[in-house]
């Protein structure tokens, strides 16, 4: 089995965008479009890695670590992602169990670094 990401994005143009440049780097990939759909994918297929857009239509994404934690699945590596760029929000990011924050619009480069790092 390869390594699973979950892309948590309620932007259908952003999830698209990443499922399609994370399965051409050999990534298993689930998307979920709302924090609801993210807890029950990830229960039903544990993800290694989880890219998570702080502003969902549902929950903050932030619940969706939580949620994840109380049902026993531990993503190696959880990043956040958001438009802001302020010490609050990585405070919030990094508080709640992040690895860290990328700033929208992520450089594509930097998610394949930093998942690949990070999983080998």
């Amino acid at each position: 089995m390869g390594i699973r990401v979950l892309v948590v994005e309620d932007s259908q143009l952003i999830s698209g965008a990443l499922r399609i440049l994370l399965e051409a780097n050999g990534y298993e990939v689930s998307v979920a479009g709302t924090a609801i759909d993210a807890v029950e994918t990830a229960a039903a297929l544990p993800p290694s890695v989880v890219l998570l857009d702080l502003t969902l239509p549902d929950e903050d994404g932030l619940w969706v670590l939580g949620e994840l934690e109380s049902r026993g699945v531990h993503p190696s590596v959880k990043l956040a992602m958001s438009g802001y760029d302020d010490a609050t929000t990585r405070e919030r990011c990094i508080a709640a169990g992040c690895d860290d924050l990328l700033v929208k619009p992520v450089p594509v480069r930097e998610i394949l670094r930093i998942i690949a790092e990070r999983t080998s």
